[in-house]
C-alpha cells in the first residue's frame, strides 16, 4: 500500500518552514500531496499558479532526493475531503510552539471524528524554521526588508519582484 500524505496551506508565499515539513514527510510517506487551499474571502499575494510553480520548484527536488513522489493539487472545501480524493492515508501538519499544537489538536480531533481511517500526524519545526510564518513573511518583504534566511532564493527574487513593481 501506498503512504500518501496530504500537506495543506495557503503557501503565499512558500517558506523555509513549508520546505522543512515537506521534507520530513517525504521521510515517512511514499507520496507527498501538496494542496493549496483556495479562500474566496482572502487576496493571497500570489495567484495559485506562482503558489503552485514555486511549490513544484522549491519542494519537487526535496522529494526527489528523499524518493518520495511529489504532487501539487488545489482544494476549496474540507481538507479531510482534499485528503479522500487524493487517496491520503495521513495528514501532515507542521508545529512550530504551544499555540499551533493547541490549534491542530482541535482539527486533528475534527479531522478524526470525520475520516478515522485518515491519521493526522504532527511533524515539529527544525529549529531555524520555527519563527517563520509566510504572513510575516509577506509583512518584511512589503517593508522592503531581506527575507532571504527565511524563504528558498528562488522565492526571494520572486517577493522582492512583486514588491518592486516588476
Amino acid at each position: 500500500m501506498t503512504r500518501t500524505a496530504l500537506y495543506t496551506g495557503s503557501f503565499d508565499p512558500v517558506t523555509n518552514g513549508h520546505a522543512d515539513v515537506v521534507r520530513q514527510a517525504c521521510r515517512i510517506a511514499d507520496k507527498v500531496v501538496v494542496a493549496i487551499g483556495i479562500h474566496p474571502g482572502k487576496a493571497p499575494l500570489f495567484s495559485i499558479e506562482e503558489r503552485a510553480g514555486m511549490l513544484r520548484e522549491v519542494c519537487g527536488p526535496i522529494a526527489r532526493v528523499e524518493q518520495a513522489a511529489f504532487e501539487v493539487v488545489t482544494f476549496d472545501g474540507l481538507a479531510i475531503e482534499a485528503a479522500r480524493r487524493c487517496g491520503a492515508t495521513m495528514m501532515i501538519r507542521g508545529l512550530r510552539d504551544g499555540t499551533d499544537l493547541d490549534y491542530e489538536m482541535q482539527m486533528a480531533g475534527m479531522n478524526g471524528t470525520m475520516a478515522p481511517d485518515i491519521l493526522t500526524v504532527f511533524l515539529p519545526a527544525s529549529p531555524p524554521a520555527r519563527p517563520i510564518t509566510a504572513t510575516l513573511v509577506r509583512q518584511i518583504a512589503a517593508m522592503g526588508g531581506d527575507v532571504s534566511a527565511f524563504v528558498p532564493e528562488a522565492v526571494a527574487a520572486r517577493l522582492k519582484a512583486k514588491f518592486s513593481g516588476g
